[in-house]
Formats: C-alpha cells, sequence, structure tokens
C-alpha cells in the first residue's frame, strides 16, 4: 500500500470524529445566551463615580444604590459622539428615585421629593448644549432616576429622563476606589 493511500484511509476514519466535534461545538454555541455576557468586575475610569475596581451583583436596584446601566441608543451615540464615553460602554450611576417617587427637572434645578437636588446645566464644558428633559411627574413601575448628585458634571437623568429599570445590568460594589 502506497503512502498516499494510507493517508486517504486515515482521513475517511477521522472524518466522522471531526464532524462530531464540530456538530458538538455548533450545539454547545447554541445552547449560550444570544445576549452579551454580563462582567463581574467593572472599572471605572470617569469622574462621576470614584476611580477604581467594581464588582457588580444581582442585588436589588434600589434607591442609594450604585448601578451599571446600559443607556437608551440615543443617549449612548450622544455620549460617544461627544467623548464622554466610547460607545458600548455602560454608565455607572446611582438611583436617585424608584417608582413612586415624584421627580421634576425644570428650568435649571432637578428636584426629587420637593428638595431641590442639583442644579441643571445648559452646556456641556465644551459649550455644547445638553439634552433638557422636562417634565414634573412620580416614577411608573419599571423606571429608576439616576443622579449622581456629587458630580456636577455627570451625564444623567437631569438630562435624559427616567430610565427602564431593565437597563440596570447590576448593583456595583466597590473593591478598590480612590
Amino acid at each position: 500500500m502506497t503512502a498516499r493511500a494510507i493517508l486517504r484511509r486515515r482521513r475517511r476514519r477521522q472524518r466522522p470524529v471531526v464532524l462530531a466535534l464540530a456538530g458538538l461545538g455548533v450545539a454547545i454555541l447554541s445552547l449560550t445566551p444570544a445576549e452579551r455576557a454580563m462582567p463581574w468586575l467593572v472599572w471605572n475610569a470617569s469622574a462621576s463615580a470614584p476611580v477604581g475596581l467594581y464588582r457588580m451583583t444581582d442585588a436589588p436596584a434600589e434607591r442609594g444604590a450604585l448601578v451599571l446601566v446600559r443607556p437608551s441608543a440615543d443617549m449612548a451615540a450622544l455620549a460617544a459622539e461627544r467623548g464622554y464615553l466610547p460607545a458600548g460602554v455602560p454608565l455607572i450611576k446611582r438611583i436617585a428615585a424608584v417608582a413612586g417617587d415624584h421627580v421634576c427637572a425644570v428650568g435649571s434645578a432637578a428636584v426629587l421629593h420637593t428638595q431641590t437636588v442639583v442644579p441643571r446645566r445648559e452646556t456641556d464644558a465644551s459649550g455644547r448644549p445638553l439634552p433638557r428633559w422636562s417634565e414634573c411627574r412620580r416614577l411608573a413601575d419599571g423606571e429608576v432616576f439616576l443622579l449622581m448628585a456629587e458630580a456636577p458634571d455627570s451625564f444623567d437623568s437631569r438630562y435624559f429622563g427616567p430610565v427602564p429599570l431593565a437597563s440596570v445590568m447590576g448593583r456595583l460594589v466597590p473593591l478598590w476606589t480612590d
């Protein structure tokens, strides 16, 4: 038997094994979720929250919690276009109000529970006009109001309004921060 014939015979015997392994790989991939995997460690480099390393948990997203949030497509595009945040990067924000809470953003201030909480700027640091969500209402079920009161330049709900609770990816716990 020639060397060429021996190689052909080996390939024929290996073909079913290769096909079986490829099929198994496709089956395993089809069982994984189509959504992107959730991060469990998050590095924050923005000035809105303390710079550092955070662990994402599935603890309830309640008032006062620091959370990782997927912005709406419009807000994500605006943030990327202006250089606030790269495209596809979620926001780190604090939940300031939840369903049933009264929120108001009119003129130069955002008001929660009848207390003026934070000023609203008309322009960003580069002089570009900021979005102006202007409304006073009670948050509906499944809505949260995100606000980083300690960061006056934060791009949060004072500009883009309430967000769906479903956009909250998880609660953040600081591991190491400045």
